[in-house]
C-alpha cells in the first residue's frame, strides 16, 4: 500500500495549446539568439548588458546585488559569479553594502559605461532587426497585453 497521495490527472494541451505553447518557444529563440549574436559582437553577452543598462539607470550608477538578482530572475550566488566575471574584465566594481554587512553593491564603472555606450547602438538596431520592426502596431500591444497577463499572480482556473 502506498503512503503518496493520488496524483492530480495530467491535463495535456491541446493541438491548438500545443502550437500556441511551441511558437512562443520558436519566438523566444529565434529573437534570443539574434539579440544574443549581435551583443557577442560587440563583446558582451545579454547577462552583461542587462546588468550594464540597469546599473547606468540607477542613481549613482548602483543597485545592490540583491535587487539586480532579482530583476533577472537569477539566484544572487548565480549573479555574484557572473559579477565577478564582469569585475574581473573592468566592467563593474563591487563595494560593502552599508545597509546589509553581507550584503554587497553592484557599481558600474567608466569602462563598463564605455561598453555600453558603444554597445547600445547596436543593441537597439538588433532589437529592431529581430524584433520591433517585424511587428504591427496592434502587434506589440497584444504582447504588452500578453507580458501584463503573465506577470499577474497565477489563478486556479485563467479561462
Amino acid at each position: 500500500m502506498s503512503t503518496r497521495p493520488e496524483a492530480a490527472p495530467v491535463h495535456w494541451l491541446n493541438p491548438d495549446e500545443e502550437r500556441a505553447w511551441r511558437a512562443f518557444l520558436r519566438v523566444m529563440v529565434t529573437v534570443q539568439a539574434g539579440t544574443s549574436g549581435d551583443l557577442a559582437a560587440v563583446g558582451l553577452s545579454e547577462p552583461d548588458y542587462e546588468v550594464l543598462s540597469t546599473l547606468s539607470e540607477r542613481p549613482g550608477h548602483t543597485s545592490t546585488l540583491h535587487a539586480q538578482a532579482d530583476k533577472m530572475g537569477w539566484s544572487r550566488s548565480r549573479l555574484s559569479r557572473h559579477a565577478t566575471r564582469m569585475e574581473e574584465r573592468g566592467l563593474l566594481r563591487r563595494a560593502p553594502d552599508p545597509a546589509d554587512g553581507r550584503g554587497c553593491l553592484l557599481v558600474l564603472t567608466e569602462e563598463g559605461l564605455g561598453a555600453l555606450t558603444t554597445a547600445a547602438p547596436a543593441h537597439v538596431e538588433s532589437v529592431r532587426r529581430h524584433f520591433i520592426d517585424r511587428l504591427t502596431p496592434d502587434d506589440l500591444t497584444a504582447i504588452e497585453q500578453i507580458a501584463r497577463r503573465l506577470e499577474e499572480p497565477q489563478a486556479d482556473n485563467v479561462r
